[in-house]
């Protein structure tokens, strides 16, 4: 046991405790004075240390554990995803909570790891063959699809585009054929921009639309964003504020909760999605680009474990946690400073959560992992010819033939 503490990678370890200190100091400065969500800060504390113990114990499992039982993972997430339909509570206009002994835990959150795990196994069994439109990339896509649906049915944006990238991301880095992403990307430009085209011209009709199947919420996020000319005061009462919050902070920020946008509670969830606002108005353009760039390292440190794996399934897992964590921070920082709406993502390791925070912490652990038993698992999954994925997944449904015993000669 000793020796695979040995083999962590501490580095990553003193980004963690960083951003820890981060998380803490900036939900504290957001909830000082405000007796709801006061001991949020308190809270955070907990959650990182259950963070850190999760952390350190997934680090000493060995991930072929967890490859080994993917379709379990997958199973089980798609199970939770099903029961928070009916049982689930909702916030902020979705319905994505399930309550277990009085803790809330998100199972669209913890499915991007679930998701993570199918198809970077799915796509290690091709072992680095280029991949077949047919046979490979429609039946990797159709394991996309379920979770896809059931978030939706959820109201829940900013998951089912994460799900996306995570998927897209997982498919380029499993050799894609470069005319399929070629193809692939021309159309998915060109739809982004019928699209957002298509929005700005029949605005009324789709808003109309939109309330009629209970997704209004969803026009108040991307009217900020395409239309702000048309939108109520009340819609941009959070990205105008946020703008202006950040553009106030200029070089090194106003200082540690002198921050007058953040203190006077005019940027609503402060401590959660809008948590960059806070750094960004109190520490300036320093303290953000601090931030950035302890993503970078960390996301720097991701790409040299996956780089020095010898199992293809442990890089393509390290992809997919890399993808999901890019995703989470370009999507919460982009609304703030006019790149994209607003989705409701909350910033790794920073934003108030802790279904966020242990699926991140769980997600370093794996990579940690894969690092610590690198040596113990060349090419778990490429020992012997495997079959096709379209075969793979077929087989799940096929049933066995009972063996009938041999009479006694």
């Amino acid at each position: 046991m000793l020796h695979k503490f040995k083999k962590i990678d501490y580095s990553i370890v003193f980004i963690l405790v960083i951003l820890m200190v981060i998380s803490i100091m900036a939900i504290y400065s957001t909830t000082f004075g405000r007796p709801k969500v006061e001991g949020f800060s308190k809270n955070m504390i907990v959650f990182y240390v259950l963070g850190f113990v999760v952390f350190f114990g997934m680090s000493m499992i060995n991930y072929k554990f967890i490859v080994k039982n993917y379709l379990y993972i997958y199973g089980l997430g798609l199970l939770l995803l099903v029961l928070v339909l009916f049982i689930g509570n909702e916030y902020y206009g979705a319905q994505g909570w399930l309550s277990i002994g009085g803790i809330s835990l998100q199972p669209s959150e913890l499915f991007k790891l679930c998701l993570i795990v199918m198809l970077s196994t799915l796509l290690a069994r091709k072992k680095n063959r280029p991949l077949f439109f047919g046979r490979d990339v429609i039946p990797i896509s159709l394991c996309v699809l379920p979770p896809l649906l059931l978030v939706l049915l959820q109201n829940d944006l900013g998951a089912v585009l994460s799900y996306i990238f995570i998927w897209i991301g997982l498919l380029w880095i499993g050799n894609i054929k470069f005319s399929h992403a070629l193809i692939g990307f021309v159309l998915a430009v060109s739809a982004i921009v019928a699209g957002i085209q298509a929005y700005i011209h029949y605005h009324d009709e789709i808003t109309s639309f939109l309330k009629d199947i209970k997704r209004a919420h969803w026009a108040e996020r991307f009217d900020p964003w395409l239309v702000p000319e048309l939108t109520s005061r009340d819609v941009l009462w959070q990205t105008y504020n946020a703008k202006l919050a950040i553009g106030s902070g200029g070089v090194t920020g106003k200082g540690y909760m002198e921050g007058t946008t953040i203190q006077s509670n005019r940027v609503p969830l402060a401590y959660a999605d809008s948590i960059f606002v806070q750094i960004g108005e109190e520490f300036g353009f320093v303290g953000a680009s601090v931030l950035l760039l302890l993503y970078f390292i960390l996301i720097h440190r991701l790409v040299l474990i996956a780089l020095e794996c010898k199992d293809r399934v442990g890089a393509y897992l390290i992809v997919g946690i890399i993808a999901m964590i890019l995703y989470q921070v370009f999507v919460n920082i982009g609304p703030f400073i006019g790149l994209m709406p607003l989705t409701g993502i909350t910033l790794p390791f920073i934003s108030y959560g802790g279904t966020s925070l242990l699926i991140n912490m769980i997600s370093m652990g794996i990579a940690m992992s894969i690092k610590v038993h690198t040596e113990e698992n060349e090419d778990i999954l490429g020992a012997a010819e495997q079959p096709s994925i379209t075969e793979l997944i077929l087989k799940l449904f096929r049933r066995k033939p009972v063996q009938q015993e041999q009479p006694e000669q």
